[in-house]
């Protein structure tokens, strides 16, 4: 087992232990709240250490130092110009359970807990990274009464995660890339996994966010920026950060406070600088928070057909205007797609998951939809998930890719990857495998890379899986964008021998004709008359 799967499952196994009768969503906010908790005073006490090495002290043991508050006040701007927050050194993690351990009870640490958790949010105040840790532990509620009937209950509770965690390495010096971070979105996978319905609200699979990833990198080894306007957690941000060697900077909005919350801490977890995230808790469709940006790459897993206001004055909105319609009221699923097309770089890609329902739905959608591909002409791709694959839902998805400079502006490619065999049931959740994430990618980027004049350029079309149309044939069929219109994914029947069932009838007509005999005969001896 590596350090990073052994990092992985003690953590998990803490939570299971820990959270008793409280649900998986529930204790999340408390485990997922105190292990960034217990980072942010790794990191300043790492910081701080390297601070004081030529001075032979420990920031640790500062307190009772003569010259305490001279160092204290020197490392203070220090710390938040670099980490963006300042901790004291009875503030740190592993300090708060050494006091909570004292003479073998658990002490009553809640209120010292509450404040330094207040501190590190105060600390930030009127410094460049405010906003990023405004309100940042509102979830972590220690008076809510699911830790406990007494306050003496919460307390043995807080004390028993926190002294489980305090004895578990972080590893931050490891050399091995992001071990801490990638345990963190392990655990956030993992308690949307038993959150049910609630877990859309947070979390895209991992493998979904994969493919997005992996599209939206295509040919590109940095990237200036990257977008998500429904960031939920923010792994799909950051494992766009995976595929390429350097992400400048990267912007999101969440309008759930709960998931906003989480996805700064998971920024901070996987050691991506304050001054490099822009990640806004707002409603994206109603109140906007980064209209004049343009990004290099946008991915979206946004709420499947949510509600939005849908009103009309929204038609004198830039995003939405040049379109001469709205998306449905019930239906936001084309409102996010505009959205994240208005902010595209001309350059740019962007990849989003959305309801199946968008590729063939009439009326408005279809109205925008034409709009897309006829006037716009900025469709890339179509690909066909598995149903099943989200948390919560069933229903099967489609990935759109769109840009504004196309390789083949007069060419769609169509992928089918939800058949049986391009993916794998994992309990109750479909699950795509390493190779069917590599089959789409290198199917796409094949696509992309190959001229219509190459010999070959058809053949990234594969019976059964993909098909390269043109929009002379999406206009035929009304832009229409069903995915069996395109790629006949059509099982032939093994022909019928007429003759052999003919046989057999008349084989099983003699034989009920023998039956029919024998029940008679049977209730002739029995002197009762027979059923027929």
């Amino acid at each position: 087992m590596t350090n990073q799967q052994h990092l992985k499952q003690k953590l998990w196994d803490i939570a299971n232990d820990l959270r008793g009768k409280m649900g998986a969503d529930e204790f999340r906010d408390y485990m997922l709240g105190f292990i960034f908790f217990k980072y942010l005073s790794e990191k300043m006490l790492a910081y701080a250490n390297k601070a004081l090495e030529p001075d032979g002290l420990k920031y640790s043991e500062l307190d009772g130092h003569a010259k305490r508050e001279e160092y204290v006040s020197a490392l203070k701007p220090m710390s938040l110009n670099t980490l963006g927050y300042f901790l004291e050194p009875h503030e740190l993690f592993s300090a708060i359970v050494k006091r909570a351990d004292a003479g073998g009870t658990p002490t009553f640490i809640l209120g010292d807990l509450q404040k330094v958790l207040n501190h590190i949010t105060q600390s930030t105040m009127g410094t460049e990274s405010e906003e990023d840790f405004e309100n940042l532990f509102e979830d972590l509620d220690l008076t809510s009464s699911k830790l406990g009937k007494t306050e003496e209950d919460k307390n043995e509770l807080i004390v028993k995660v926190m002294s489980h965690l305090d004895q578990i390495d972080f590893q931050l010096d490891n050399p091995e890339n992001d071990v801490l971070g990638d345990a963190y979105e392990y655990l956030i996978g993992q308690f949307a996994s038993g959150a049910g319905k609630k877990a859309g609200e947070f979390y895209t699979p991992q493998e979904v966010s994969s493919v997005l990833a992996k599209l939206v990198t295509t040919g590109k080894k940095r990237l200036r920026n990257v977008y998500d306007p429904t960031c939920g957690s923010g792994s799909l941000l950051l494992r766009v950060a995976r595929e390429v060697e350097e992400v400048g900077d990267y912007f999101g909005q969440e309008s759930n406070p709960t998931t906003y919350n989480l996805c700064r801490m998971n920024m901070i977890m996987h050691d991506v600088h304050f001054s490099r995230f822009d990640i806004k808790n707002e409603d994206t469709l109603e109140r906007p928070q980064h209209l004049e940006q343009r990004f290099e790459a946008v991915v979206a897993n946004p709420p499947f057909s949510a509600r939005w206001s849908s009103d009309p004055l929204k038609m004198n909105d830039e995003r939405f205007s040049s379109y001469g319609k709205l998306a449905p009221k019930t239906k936001a699923d084309f409102a996010f797609v505009q959205h994240m097309l208005y902010q595209l770089d001309e350059t740019g890609t962007m990849a989003c998951v959305l309801p199946h329902g968008v590729l063939f739905r009439g009326s408005a959608e279809g109205h925008i939809r034409e709009y897309l591909i006829k006037e716009l002409n900025v469709l890339d791709a179509v690909i066909g998930l598995p149903a099943n694959i989200f948390y919560g839902t069933g229903i099967p998805t489609c990935v759109l890719v769109l840009r504004k400079q196309r390789a083949h502006p007069e060419h769609v490619l169509f992928i089918d990857a939800s058949g049986e065999d391009h993916y794998e049931k994992v309990k109750t959740q479909n699950r795509l495998r390493p190779q069917d994430i590599d089959k789409i990618i290198t199917t796409y980027r094949e696509f992309v890379q190959k001229s219509p004049l190459e010999k070959g350029f058809r053949g990234v079309s594969e019976d059964k899986y993909s098909y390269i149309t043109n929009r002379e044939e999406i206009a035929e069929n009304d832009y229409n964008l069903n995915i069996p219109r395109y790629v006949d994914t059509f099982e032939e029947e093994e022909p019928v021998d007429l003759e052999a069932v003919a046989q057999e009838l008349r084989q099983l007509e003699q034989d009920m004709k023998e039956t029919d005999t024998t029940i008679a005969d049977y209730c002739k001896q029995l002197g009762i008359e027979a059923p027929f």
